[in-house]
């Protein structure tokens, strides 16, 4: 099996995007075939895809999941919600300078009061005094990802979402996602490629990096998801003409495979703690599209996984030579999967 140091790279701190560019669609795009290599770019998509194909991509809406405030005692902290529980229950992370107190108050951006009700893990279970999305979406800021040396800007509010993202829920945003615009939805539409509309609620866990050595010990945290009958009939077309399911995105990937556990792949929600790593048995997804991830990241395993280790690590030396942009605003790759 694998281990945590099989999944370590040296990245250069200038690869890491700390902006996005001025247009979604002028990322660039390094293809995997294998061993094979190709140098891109996203607005080349639609040709590398077959008419008959069928993309599918991940709805969910980055909510305003950053709040700061202070403790009944007066104290700062910072609350990074980590999801919002089918009851309300707000899960975050917190940072202050002594542990919370079960039953102490809140304060968050001078509007928002709320209760602290315990602690799971390393995050603490909150109620929010009214409805947690809404009070969120008020008075919250945007949580741009750790590793952008930034503080969120107006034109965040619109480039850290998809142009498709509807259902709100997420602390990060499915970043695959972001390279599309209206012009290359258009161009992947008149080339005969279908689409369809999965939503996983991306949790802050995503940026935690794996803490053990043994991988077989790491344990995900668990992300809300829902796959809709009309995407599972979708594909199931798509599987009689001949086409392939292409998954924007890792968020996409581990939603569907998570629907397919069980051998076939059902319509529902659900909470899914997937960990996919090399070795697993991919049931649903052909082809993925997906940006460069973290090193030691449960998401590097994932694509290693899917396109094969030695492959996965030659293509981000070739992307680190060449100068491509990683993570969240950086560039992607588009990776077919082992046959």
């Amino acid at each position: 099996m694998p281990t945590l140091d099989d999944f370590d790279y040296f990245l250069p701190p200038e690869r890491i995007a700390q902006a996005p560019l001025a247009e979604r669609s002028a990322s660039r795009l390094l293809v995997m075939r294998g061993a094979a290599l190709e140098d891109r770019t996203i607005r080349d998509l639609p040709g590398l895809l077959n008419p008959g194909d069928l993309l599918v991509m991940n709805d969910t809406r980055v909510i305003h999941a950053r709040l700061f405030g202070r403790k009944d005692t007066g104290g700062r902290i910072e609350v990074l919600v980590e999801r919002i529980a089918a009851d309300g229950e707000v899960i975050a992370q917190v940072r202050a300078s002594k542990p919370l107190k079960i039953g102490s108050r809140l304060q968050l951006e001078d509007a928002i009061d709320a209760t602290v009700l315990g602690r799971i893990g390393e995050f603490w279970r909150l109620t929010f005094d009214g409805d947690a999305i809404d009070l969120i979406e008020r008075h919250g800021r945007l949580p741009l990802p750790p590793y952008i040396e930034r503080a969120a800007d107006a034109p965040d509010e619109e480039r850290y979402q998809t142009v498709f993202a509807r259902e709100k829920g997420s602390v990060a945003a499915p970043t695959a996602g972001l390279h599309f615009d209206a012009d290359l939805l258009a161009a992947i539409a008149v080339r005969g490629i279908a689409t369809a509309q999965v939503t996983l609620h991306v949790g802050a866990g995503t940026f935690q990096p794996v803490r053990v050595h043994n991988l077989a010990e790491h344990r995900m945290h668990k992300e809300r998801y829902s796959v809709p009958q009309a995407t599972v009939d979708a594909i199931a077309a798509c599987r009689a003409r001949g086409g392939r399911v292409v998954a924007v995105g890792t968020t996409t990937l581990r939603t569907l495979e998570t629907a397919a556990l069980d051998g076939e792949l059902k319509a529902g929600s659900g909470e899914s703690g997937l960990f996919i790593m090399p070795g697993f048995d991919f049931k649903v997804v052909d082809v993925l599209l997906t940006n460069f991830h973290l090193p030691k990241s449960t998401l590097l395993m994932l694509v290693s996984a899917f396109g094969g280790m030695d492959n996965i690590r030659a293509a981000y030396r070739h992307a680190i030579d060449c100068h491509y942009r990683f993570f969240s605003y950086g560039d992607a790759m588009l990776i077919h999967g082992k046959t």
